[in-house]
């Protein structure tokens, strides 16, 4: 079977059975982890397989959660005006001068 087959048989269950279907594969993905550690495992693919399908079907959920939820409001993008600091001549002060010379 195609993925995209997967997709759209995963798209048109509910969320009931979606549940029982991640609940199903996250089994199946243990008992795999288990026969690979036991040494009963004769193709170490299948775990690659099940995580996919457990991401399909997690990806699936997230869409249709998405796809409930009513889009917020766009926020005023307004920019709080800052006060404008007053112009400083660029002379230095006189005191700074002074600190300067003896410092030389």
């Amino acid at each position: 079977m195609k993925v995209t087959d997967q997709l759209r048989d995963l798209r048109e269950l509910d969320d009931a059975e979606l549940d029982a279907r991640l609940k199903q594969s996250r089994r199946e993905l243990y008992e795999l982890r288990f026969k690979l550690a036991v040494g009963q495992l004769e193709n170490n693919r299948e775990i690659h397989k099940v995580r996919k399908d457990i991401a399909r079907i997690m990806t699936v959920i997230h869409q249709q959660r998405l796809e409930m939820e009513p889009e917020p409001a766009p926020a005023a993008t307004a920019v709080a005006e800052r006060p404008v600091a007053e112009e400083s001549s660029e002379e230095p002060a006189a005191g700074a001068e002074d600190e300067e010379k003896e410092t030389e």
